[in-house]
C-alpha cells in the first residue's frame, strides 16, 4: 500500500510527459520496478496503464486518417498488429535477467529517437527514398518493437514514413497515433491473457496517467515548446544513464 502513492505520482508525471512530448514510459517503468514489480511485469503493466491515453489520442486524430504515401492504411495496420503480437510474445518469453540486461539499451534507443528522431528523418529524406513494399517490412519490425517495449516508436514511424515522399509530417500524426495504439492493443490483450499484469500498481499508475494527461494538455498550451523539450530530454537522459550505471556498474 505504501507504494501506491509514489506509483500514482509517477503516473501523473508519465501522463503529462506523453501529453507534452512523449516518453512517459521513462517514468512509469522505473517507478514500477522501484515499487518491487519484476522488470518484465513492470514493462507489461506500464504498457497497460498508459494504453488508454494513447487510445484517446488516436480517437482525437481519427478525422485525419488516410494512406501513408502510396501505402494503404489497412496494410500498415495489419503489419503493425502482427508485429505487435510477435513483440508481446517475445517479451513474455524473456526472462527478467535478460530484460534487465537489455533495458538500458532499449532506453538508449528511445532517448536517441526522442532527441534526434526528427533530424535523422530529415537527413535521410534528403538522400534516400524507400519503396512502398519495404515500408510494410519496416512497419512490421516497428510493430515488434512497439509490442516489446515501444519507447518513441511513433517518432520512428514518422521518420521512416518520411522516406516515401515529401508530405507534410504533421499530416502523419493521425496514422501514427492509430498504429502505435494498434501495436499496444494486441500487446495489452496478450499481457492480460497471460496474467502478466500487476493490477494494483497498474490501476494506480493508470489513474495518475489520466490525471497527468489532462493536466499536461493544458500545460502544453502555455509552456514554451523549447522548455518542454529540454525538460523531457534531460529527464529521459538521466533515467537512461541511471539504468546503465545500475545494470553494469553497481
Amino acid at each position: 500500500m505504501n507504494t501506491m502513492i509514489p506509483t500514482f505520482a509517477a503516473g501523473v508525471a508519465a501522463g503529462a510527459m506523453n501529453a507534452l512530448a512523449g516518453g512517459g514510459s521513462f517514468v512509469s517503468l522505473p517507478a514500477l520496478i522501484a515499487a518491487g514489480v519484476p522488470p518484465v511485469q513492470a514493462n507489461t503493466s506500464s504498457t497497460v496503464a498508459l494504453f488508454p491515453g494513447g487510445l484517446a489520442s488516436a480517437w482525437a486524430y481519427r478525422d485525419g486518417l488516410g494512406p501513408v504515401g502510396t501505402v494503404p492504411l489497412r496494410a500498415l495496420l495489419v503489419a503493425t498488429l502482427c508485429g505487435g503480437l510477435v513483440g508481446a510474445v517475445l517479451l513474455l518469453r524473456t526472462s527478467s535477467a535478460a530484460f534487465t540486461a537489455v533495458l538500458p539499451w532499449l532506453l538508449l534507443v528511445a532517448s536517441i529517437a526522442l532527441a534526434f528522431g526528427r533530424r535523422i528523418g530529415e537527413a535521410l529524406r534528403a538522400r534516400w527514398r524507400i519503396h512502398a513494399r519495404a515500408v510494410l517490412a519496416v512497419q512490421f519490425a516497428l510493430g515488434v518493437y512497439g509490442g516489446y517495449f515501444g519507447g518513441a516508436v511513433g517518432i520512428m514511424m514518422i521518420a521512416m514514413w518520411g522516406l516515401l515522399d515529401n508530405r507534410d509530417l504533421k499530416l502523419l500524426n493521425a496514422p501514427r497515433t492509430l498504429l502505435v495504439s494498434a501495436a499496444n492493443t494486441v500487446a495489452v490483450l496478450a499481457f492480460i491473457a497471460a496474467g502478466a499484469v500487476r493490477w494494483p500498481e497498474t490501476l494506480a499508475l493508470l489513474a495518475g496517467a489520466t490525471l497527468g494527461g489532462y493536466g499536461g494538455a493544458h500545460i502544453g498550451r502555455r509552456a514554451p515548446p523549447g522548455v518542454i523539450r529540454a525538460v523531457t530530454l534531460c529527464a529521459t537522459t538521466a533515467i537512461t544513464v541511471a539504468f546503465f550505471v545500475k545494470t553494469y556498474f553497481v
